[in-house]
């Protein structure tokens, strides 16, 4: 059984509890200790699940053994937390985004290399149901040429999502709607469409008091000659409306949508195949933007760092992500193309 520690006990942690109250049923990972410089929410994660709670990272990972540290806190810290969980030569698993440069989640790779600890990234949207019969019909060549992938974050975030905590939509420790919110698309876009050559965006701070955008449109030009558009805002009235993506090929084209990538709405090839009948059972109905994935990832690195299977969702794939966001920002602030 893995022992796993939780740096961060705010909104996202709830997902990372439910996945190890359950790994903990089935006798393979466990809870063991929680830490936030916000007393009451690590109070009320070692209330809720029995483990040890403390107020910073270093005094938990030097009082209370663990195999593995989740990282639940602002973006901007995911690498140097990163870092710290392998100076205490535990492996990490880091919320998105992998982190707000480059340059950090560099130093957090190579601290990891050099302890020989596992370092892992939350995506947990490669494992809807939808996405991995989507990426089953591209592994099989179903689209023949690919000419053009889309993604669609339509969300609302109100001001006084911004307003409850001083780091979202911050550039240092935060990042847009681009970094934040999207960050799970420009993973899925990139995933599934390969290799970025460059990026040109415009991005603008229309109706929120952050210092971020709350809306942007990035182009992309792949390696392989197609083309693909990113459109994220945080300004949709009155509720989540999308956060999908579409992919239009030689031979098919495909649209997951709903809100968090997990219903098939349009699923059409030109040569028949047994996945197809797959289709009608592929879709979810999350109650969140979270989906349902979290348990399955957990899955994921846990055989993984059983040496069962290559882990899929590394500090360096989760640097892909990190690249285009950055080349996006760059593209904005010095009108060019990265």
């Amino acid at each position: 059984m893995y022992l796993f520690s939780l740096a961060g006990c705010g909104r996202i942690s709830r997902n990372h509890i439910e996945a190890l109250t359950e790994l903990e049923r089935e006798g393979r990972a466990k809870l063991v200790a929680c830490c936030d410089p916000v007393a009451e929410r690590a109070d009320a994660v070692a209330q809720k699940t029995g483990c040890a709670r403390f107020s910073s990272i270093e005094a938990m990972l030097k009082s209370e053994p663990s195999d593995v540290l989740s990282i639940c806190t602002p973006s901007g810290l995911h690498p140097a937390h990163v870092e710290i969980a392998a100076q205490y030569r535990r492996h990490a698993l880091s919320e998105k985004p992998a982190g707000t440069s480059l340059d950090s989640v560099d130093r957090a790779i190579a601290a990891c290399d050099a302890r020989g600890t596992g370092y892992f990234v939350v995506k947990q949207n490669r494992f809807n149901k939808a996405i991995l019969l989507l990426r089953r019909a591209l592994e099989a060549g179903r689209f023949g040429q690919i000419y053009h992938l889309a993604s669609n974050v339509y969300w609302t975030r109100p001001q006084e999502y911004y307003d409850q905590a001083r780091w979202r939509g911050t550039w240092e420790f935060d990042g847009g709607c681009l970094s934040n919110q999207a960050a799970h698309h420009v993973d899925m876009m990139q995933w599934m469409g390969g290799a970025v050559e460059s990026v040109h965006a415009f991005g603008a701070t229309l109706a929120r008091r952050i210092e971020a955008e709350d809306t942007i449109v990035v182009n992309l030009k792949y390696r392989n000659g197609a083309l693909g558009s990113i459109n994220v805002t945080t300004l949709t009235y009155p509720k989540n409306l999308e956060g999908g993506i579409t992919i239009l090929g030689e031979r098919g084209t495909v649209r997951i949508g709903g809100v968090a990538l997990n219903r098939i709405e349009h699923w059409n090839f030109e040569t028949p195949h047994p996945m197809d009948d797959e289709v009608e059972n592929s879709s979810t109905d999350p109650s969140s933007v979270y989906g349902f994935g979290h348990l399955p990832l957990y899955r994921h690195i846990i055989d993984a760092l059983d040496g069962k299977i290559e882990a899929m969702l590394t500090g360096r794939e989760g640097r892909k992500s990190v690249e285009i966001i950055q080349s996006a920002y760059k593209s904005i602030k010095y009108k060019k193309t990265y």
